[in-house]
């Protein structure tokens, strides 16, 4: 008899009150591997408190299942896989794997006799850890043969937990993950493809289309990559659980979607309440990650389901209503997007059990988003496509409008050519008559000028005048004294020789002369000869004086820059004025060391004249001869600049004055006391020396005049 037989006889015989427990998972040579969840028990711990050793003591009541892949739902309890295998093989290792990388906890409970021996596996356990270095729940299961070995799987997730349990041997199980590697890595590389060619047409086409439909392809192959269970494979160093990376991803690719619907279907043109449902869909997954973060994976993870279930069939709704309406972009988005909807239902209703689980159903949504993905980049590329035309269509019109124009303007500018002749030879007519109106203000700008100029030439000569003709009249009335004094002296001379030669003897002589000098009161014409020389030195000193200012003042250097003393200018325009200063006028100078400036000396005095002159005026205003006028004139110097202050209590001036006070031809004085030109030509100076003219006054109290004039003149 067959030995393989006996043995199977001889287990069935020693297991028998096993077998009418709970079912045994037969594997002899030959066996294919398949699902074995129609072969397992089941129990799901509400409490989450139970232990193996519970469940051993009988505190769990297991069922039979009755589907071939388990699917435990979204609940987060700990839920319990009951199974018995008896090897019949020649290979002493079998090879348990449960090919769902989502799942976040799996432990093994071996049984054997009263040990328990567990192998915990979670996706935080390193791969160096697991028997497999493998995103899929494997373990070795070593039951010798002809022996057989009960197991306890306990398993917990926060997403859609569904168990794919496969008994197999090495070499199948080997087959089954390289096969399920290469069917991704050809999904992964296709997409990263299609994401970096649309990445190359945004950078050469610079569309901004191309740039959202890149962010649309990367969020949907993220998502598949965390539901394919690569993300914890490549970033094992990332220490987040599988279920929030697969909810955040999923929640970002919706709303990466609603981006890449806007941009591309033009939902704006469309209708404004189109774009409030597509923001409701981006709000959903908004609400959704929050959950995640807030109640955790299990919730957000039916919250993005939700989210993502309802927002395609609105999508697709306003797709479908965008065709119609004459977008014809919409009719390869709608076919797109119906197949990868219907991958995402087929994907859903495998894992409700609606639909078998095959590798169809499993790689439901990534067939889909490969489809959809080559077809939107079709559509995208139509888009361009038929913007392009309709940009050439533009240009067309706009060329042909241009061309148009083009004639118009030709047209035009002819009446405007001869419009401009006659507006040309009329402006030619009025720049004439302007030019001989020009000429005659200059003629008489310079009449007004020199007409100002005559009159301080006036004032000064009158000044000169005076103050020359009181040393002079002192000079000449001394004359007379001292020509009659001098011939005295002379005819003494005559008489001395004669006495001197006379034959008499010495102090005759002496008598005689001393008789003579006391006729004559020699001593006291000796004091008048002193006196009226003195006066006629003193008159001299004077006169020189009054000269020396004058040629200060008086300079002819108009148009050149010279080093002045400002202190010596002030000094002289002062002796020039000494006349029109009356009685009671009391002049105070307060001069500082000042340095020699750059400036224009001549129109300098010219401006201090005039402003000491309307002081002056302003003092006799308010005194009227009355003691009590006070002209204080004071100098000051920094590194930049000399202040100048010629300050007197006059009369004062409004503010009304004060505006117009260096407007031509503006003056307070009556008819023929001034041309109202010195403060005009008086600003003007200083603006010349890049300077600055200030004004402090009030009504009844006087004004003070501060000229701000820089050390050195800047060329310009």
């Amino acid at each position: 008899m067959d030995i393989k037989f006996i043995s199977s006889i001889f287990f069935l015989f020693q297991c028998l009150p096993c077998l009418f427990a709970q079912p045994v998972i037969h594997v002899a040579d030959g066996y294919s591997a398949k699902y074995i969840g129609r072969e397992v028990e089941i129990f799901q711990d509400t409490s989450n408190r139970l232990t193996v050793e519970d469940i051993l003591a009988g505190r769990g009541v297991f069922e039979r299942s009755n589907s071939e892949v388990l699917n435990f739902g979204t609940s987060e309890v700990n839920n319990w896989i009951r199974f018995t295998i008896f090897n019949d093989t020649d290979y002493p290792q079998l090879i348990l794997s449960i090919s769902n990388p989502t799942i976040e906890e799996v432990a093994l409970f071996k049984l054997a006799g009263a040990i328990v021996d567990s192998v915990p596996i979670t996706t935080a356990t390193p791969y160096v850890e697991r028997d497999y270095h493998h995103q899929f729940f494997a373990h070795n299961l070593v039951i010798p043969r002809g022996d057989s070995a009960t197991f306890y799987l306990r398993l917990r997730s926060t997403t859609q937990l569904l168990v794919p349990l496969m008994i197999s041997d090495s070499r199948s199980f080997i087959k089954a993950v390289g096969g399920f590697d290469i069917r991704s890595g050809i999904y992964i590389g296709v997409m990263l493809a299609m994401l970096l060619y649309n990445l190359f047409l945004y950078f050469s086409a610079r569309d901004r289309h191309y740039l959202i439909y890149v962010h649309y392809i990367f969020w949907v192959t993220a998502a598949q990559v965390a539901l394919l269970g690569y993300f914890d494979r490549f970033f094992q160093w990332i220490e987040i659980p599988n279920g929030y990376v697969v909810t955040f991803f999923g929640a970002m690719s919706g709303i990466a979607s609603v981006f890449f619907v806007k941009s591309f279907l033009n939902i704006k043109n469309y209708s404004k309440y189109f774009n409030g449902w597509l923001n409701l869909i981006i709000i959903g997954d908004l609400i959704a990650i929050a959950l995640l973060f807030l109640q955790g994976p299990s919730v957000g993870y039916s919250a993005v389901n939700l989210v993502a279930g309802s927002g395609s069939l609105i999508v697709l709704i306003i797709a479908y209503i965008t065709y119609r309406r004459g977008n014809r972009p919409a009719k390869l988005f709608l076919i797109a997007w119906g197949i990868f909807l219907g991958s995402v239902i087929t994907f859903v209703l495998k894992d409700y059990g609606m639909l078998s689980y095959s590798l169809l159903t499993v790689h439901a949504v990534q067939i889909g988003s490969l489809v959809e993905a080559l077809l939107l980049s079709f559509a995208l590329g139509d888009k361009i496509n038929l913007y392009r035309k309709e940009k050439e269509d533009s240009q067309a019109r706009a060329l042909l409008m241009s061309k148009e124009n083009e004639k118009l303007i030709r047209e035009q500018n002819i009446i405007l050519e001869q419009r401009v002749e006659e507006r040309t030879h009329a402006l030619k007519e009025s720049n004439e008559s302007l030019q001989k109106t020009l000429t005659y203000l200059k003629e008489t700008q310079a009449q007004l000028v020199e007409a100002e100029k005559m009159a301080s030439l006036g004032q000064l000569t009158a000044g000169v005048a005076h103050e020359i003709n009181n040393p002079i009249n002192f000079v000449t009335s001394n004359v007379a004294p001292l020509r009659r004094d001098i011939n005295m002296i002379w005819d003494t001379l005559s008489e001395i020789e004669r006495i001197a030669c006379a034959d008499s003897s010495i102090e005759e002589k002496k008598r005689y002369i001393n008789t003579y000098k006391d006729e004559l009161d020699f001593d006291y014409l000796k004091e008048e000869i002193d006196f009226l020389l003195k006066g006629m030195h003193e008159g001299a000193n004077r006169t020189a004086e009054i000269v020396k200012s004058l040629r200060i003042f008086s300079r002819v250097d108009e148009d050149s820059l010279k080093f002045a003393d400002i202190n010596e200018g002030l000094e002289s325009t002062l002796v020039i004025l000494n006349s029109v200063v009356k009685e009671g006028v009391h002049v105070a100078k307060h001069y500082a060391d000042l340095p020699h400036i750059e400036c224009y000396p001549g129109k300098l005095n010219q401006v201090f004249l005039n402003i000491i002159t309307n002081a002056l005026y302003a003092i006799n205003k308010k005194f009227e001869g009355r003691p009590g006028g006070l002209l204080e004139i004071k100098t000051e110097v920094d590194a930049v600049n000399v202040y100048i202050s010629i300050k007197d209590n006059g009369i004062g001036m409004p503010a009304d004055v004060q505006e117009k006070i260096f407007e031509p031809f503006f003056t307070t004085k009556e008819v023929g006391e001034g041309t109202g030109l010195g403060m005009s030509i008086a600003y003007n100076t200083i603006k010349k020396h890049q300077g600055e003219i200030k004004i402090e006054s009030e009504v009844g109290e006087g004004t003070n005049f501060i000229l701000i004039i820089p050390l050195r003149q800047q060329m310009h």
